[in-house]
């Protein structure tokens, strides 16, 4: 049985990727969680966080993105046990190098979507609780080019 995984998480800001994530890791054995955290875990959002805050800039946004995806692919090459992504990944292409590299290192692949993100509702709770400040308006954005 294969016992290599990733984790690709879909979702609007706000529909629960992390916390979703944050179970998951809780449910782990702590070896395995600490392994998860140090080693397994990527989100292009932490790379805006500068001195503790999170400093979005749309400029950096491009670069930010290939930087995680390396270090998607090391912990991969690595053979990290249980690797994740955790980004929007609204369309397909956002998502489909870091699923391409996981099956060509013969990892079994789970994407996870959180939330409804065709529903009006819940695009109004992830306005509302999503810890980025982004706007209904954009959310709204997002939803409309989903693909599910």
């Amino acid at each position: 049985m294969n016992s290599k995984l990733v984790i690709i998480m879909r979702g609007l800001p706000g529909s629960g990727k992390s916390h979703w994530i944050d179970l998951f890791i809780q449910s782990q054995p702590l070896p395995v969680a600490l392994q998860i955290k140090q080693r397994g875990y990527f989100s292009t959002d932490n790379l805006f966080v500068v001195d503790g805050q999170y400093k979005f800039d749309a400029s950096k946004l491009s670069e930010y993105h290939q930087i995680n995806l390396s270090l998607f692919i090391e912990a991969l090459s690595r053979g990290e046990p249980i690797v994740i992504c955790d980004n929007t990944n609204v369309c397909h292409w956002e998502y489909i190098a870091y699923k391409t590299a996981a099956v060509a290192l013969g990892y079994k692949v789970k994407i996870v979507i959180t939330g409804e993100p065709k529903s009006k509702s819940h695009q109004l709770l992830c306005a509302q609780r999503n810890k980025h400040h982004v706007q209904l308006k954009h959310i709204q954005r997002m939803a409309e080019i989903f693909e599910i």
